[in-house]
């Protein structure tokens, strides 16, 4: 009986496993425009219905069709959109209004740009845009995409970098002068700072390699993301994951400092794990986008758990 029931469970797991295969455009009834639609999608991450959010000063559409429109008309647009001046049939969304992807139409004899988006903030206001001015304006409505803006953008990273070091350096030399406890220097005995320091390190590396070596991977994740590890592809699952990690091992080590050490001695503590988690954040994504982060993470790793085995 007993075999039978695991033969039965045997052939239940094997037969879920199954892969009836993929199925493709072929094999569906669909309208020549919806595999455009599909076509679209794949290669740009969006398509009608997808939403926006106004990020630019404002954004500036054409009401008349893109076809009627001659190359004279469309290089006065341009300029106008850029001075202020706005033609008469011209309708202006604002910043932080968000909008929606009515329609999408391809005319390869516009050589600006090819790609024309109808985008619409409500059944009265809507117009058409060149896709590429399109984008610079505007970021996809979701609050996961919106932050990857913000820590996407390499001058503010470099600036950002320049601030944090300079804090982070400046207040880690008088806790040190103060006898404080500081992680990697003068550490307390719980390895779970120095694997929050690591994690972040190794996600800020992992983070600016996704983007070197599967650009088109980040794109879409930025105009689908997802906080679900096991609904994305294998890196970028693992990137996710390690953000998780990284949240888990923080609430473990506010944890063990605060009972290590008395109220006020934790508290700077934390103040100076923030502020080496900083350095490693900014550090890491600056110098991997150069291929230097890798064996500095290297070196990381070995000056980490080396300071950590020599804490008594």
């Amino acid at each position: 009986m007993r075999k039978l029931v695991s033969l039965f469970c045997l052939v239940l797991i094997l037969s879920g496993c199954y892969n009836r295969g993929p199925i493709t455009p072929d094999a569906w009834d669909l309208t020549s425009q919806q595999i455009d639609s599909i076509s679209f999608y794949t290669t740009h991450h969006y398509t009608q219905n997808y939403n926006f959010v106004v990020t630019g000063d404002s954004l500036v559409l054409v009401a008349q069709q893109p076809e009627d429109m001659s190359v004279p008309d469309i290089v006065s647009m341009e300029i106008e959109s850029e001075t202020g001046e706005l033609q008469k049939d011209s309708i202006t969304i604002r910043k932080h209004e968000r909008i929606v992807v009515a329609d999408i139409k391809t005319l390869p004899a516009d050589t600006i740009d090819s790609v024309w988006v109808k985008v619409a903030r409500d059944q009265l206001t809507f117009g058409w845009i060149h896709e590429n001015e399109l984008l610079e304006k505007v970021s996809p409505d979701d609050p996961i995409s919106q932050f990857i803006d913000q820590f996407s953008n390499v001058h503010l990273l470099v600036f950002l970098a320049f601030c944090v070091v300079t804090a982070a350096v400046y207040g880690l030399r008088r806790m040190m002068r103060k006898g404080c406890k500081i992680v990697h220097f003068n550490d307390i005995p719980s390895f779970y700072p120095t694997i929050l320091c690591l994690l972040i390190a190794s996600s800020a590396v992992l983070y600016s390699s996704i983007q070197l070596f599967g650009p088109e991977t980040w794109r879409h994740f930025y105009y689908h993301p997802s906080l679900n590890p096991f609904a994305l592809p294998f890196w970028l699952g693992v990137f996710i994951t390690s953000v998780w990690a990284i949240i888990i091992v923080a609430i473990a080590t506010v944890d063990d400092v605060t009972r290590m050490l008395p109220l006020g001695q934790a508290v700077l503590y934390l103040i100076g794990l923030a502020a080496v988690c900083a350095v490693c954040y900014v550090v890491f994504s600056i110098t991997t986008l150069y291929y230097i982060g890798y064996p500095l993470l290297i070196a990381y790793y070995i000056f980490a758990l080396g300071r950590q085995r020599n804490i008594p």
